[in-house]
């Protein structure tokens, strides 16, 4: 693929984003608008502007769980070695919801009550020649159930586990940003 595919691959991506960011705002309110920036290789850059092109969305959706004395779910995630949301891929014909669903249930053995969306976060995705952008749509919800069993099927998922929010691990992929949405992340 030379670089002016590339860049037609990000512009389709781009305008594939903004549809899935617009339908966001049609069908949720009182979200929190957030962005970040991903640089990456040109190697992964393409891998996550398919998948934008695809679903609008790069890392798929993830889900902040709470249970009732407001800990919060993190899983184990052996693939970047952190501690992540729960949350994955959107799979063809799935809305963000079913897929924050579908992947909580498969890393954590739980179901929750949905609140609606805590997080609308803008992701720049960003190589050396081109540059594209997704959304990250973040859910928050009441965990029903407090028991977790791993069960994920790619198994990279390989731990899951309750923190308090004041003593998140140190290895927490976006422990601030976290932090901040604490409030706002209440289902």
């Amino acid at each position: 693929m030379v670089v002016s595919d590339l860049w037609f691959l990000a512009e389709e991506a781009s305008q594939r984003a903004e549809q899935a960011h617009q339908r966001l705002r049609e069908r949720y309110s009182g979200y929190l608008d957030d962005r970040c920036t991903r640089r990456v290789s040109r190697r992964r850059f393409r891998t996550l502007a398919r998948r934008v092109k695809r679903t609008g969305a790069p890392y798929g959706a993830q889900t902040i769980v709470r249970r009732d004395d407001g800990e919060v779910l993190l899983v184990r995630h052996e693939g970047v070695d952190l501690w992540v949301l729960p949350g994955g891929e959107v799979r063809e014909g799935e809305t963000y919801r079913e897929a924050a669903v579908r992947e909580l249930h498969e890393e954590a053995g739980i179901t929750a009550d949905y609140g609606g969306l805590a997080v609308a976060r803008r992701v720049d995705i960003r190589c050396s020649e081109c540059e594209t952008w997704g959304v990250l749509p973040v859910f928050a919800a009441a965990a029903e159930k407090t028991t977790l069993r791993v069960r994920d099927p790619d198994g990279e998922i390989s731990a899951a586990r309750w923190f308090p929010f004041e003593d998140l691990p140190a290895d927490t992929r976006d422990r601030a940003d976290l932090l901040a949405w604490r409030d706002r992340a209440a289902p």
